[in-house]
């Protein structure tokens, strides 16, 4: 089983995802600005260095796949 945080993680980006999608339905954000919202908090993570830093080029990678993916934004 995942642990706490692991759970709280999923949890989170269901939440984020369900909201980005409710913007971009609802005509609040256009497509062009989730994906701009997303590009930029991996690069966020991108541009961390530190001890934490494998850590945070993981999370980049990860928003970068949803990015590619399409989840958080109906493309038609």
């Amino acid at each position: 089983m995942p642990d706490h945080t692991d759970l709280a993680g999923m949890a989170a980006l269901s939440i984020c995802e369900a909201l980005l999608l409710a913007m971009n339905d609802h005509e609040v954000l256009p497509q062009h600005e989730i994906v701009g919202v997303l590009r930029d908090a991996a690069a966020t993570h991108e541009n961390t260095d530190g001890p934490d830093a494998e850590t945070h080029q993981a999370v980049a990678a990860l928003i970068n796949r949803i990015i590619a993916g399409g989840n958080s934004v109906r493309r038609p």
